[in-house]
């Protein structure tokens, strides 16, 4: 990784800390997030993205163990999610019962990626734990696959944007729910 993605990475961070909006590359398409716990930036990016609560969110990882504190996978799930990571699924997995409204929206599941992405990787280890990641665009439009697209699609936005290439996966990932093994979405 070049100087250049260190500063850029530790301007995120720095970013995230303050309750503020990023943008970042993903396997498919441009990452939307924050830090999860902080409540005001989370109710920022849903009125952004103009996507209602009720629908949840997903937060994305450089390893499970920064997913765990906000996750209750039983090991038959286990067994199921961690030979998939890290890499594009999301697990649908049960939720800790403090794990707030804000991220699980109308459900007791929270859903969940450790990505192989290598700058969402390092952001994540950077930061020290897990962050949201939705599509960057508005509910309902087509994602950004690039920092200027992010720019197009959310112009008056208050967000950092963390340049990069998506990992040229032409769709969004698969969503699999981790209690049966079923396909949810196909990538």
């Amino acid at each position: 990784m070049t100087y250049h993605s260190h500063f850029k990475i530790r301007l995120a961070k720095h970013a995230l800390q303050q309750g503020k909006l990023i943008a970042y590359p993903t396997e498919a398409v441009y990452g939307l997030g924050c830090d999860p716990l902080n409540e005001t930036a989370v109710f920022n990016l849903l009125k952004i993205k103009q996507r209602p609560v009720h629908k949840g969110l997903i937060l994305i990882a450089s390893d499970f163990s920064q997913l765990l504190p906000f996750i209750n996978p039983s090991p038959e799930m286990l067994n199921r999610i961690i030979p998939s990571w890290p890499g594009p699924i999301t697990w649908i997995v049960p939720a800790q019962s403090w794990v707030p409204g804000y991220l699980k929206g109308a459900h007791n599941t929270l859903a969940v990626r450790v990505s192989a992405h290598p700058l969402v990787q390092q952001l994540c280890v950077n930061y020290g734990g897990a962050i949201v990641s939705t599509s960057a665009n508005i509910s309902q439009h087509p994602p950004a696959r690039s920092a200027l697209e992010v720019r197009k699609n959310l112009p008056s936005a208050d967000i950092f944007i963390l340049p990069g290439a998506t990992a040229q996966h032409k769709q969004p990932t698969a969503i699999y729910n981790a209690l049966n093994g079923r396909c949810l979405r196909i990538s």
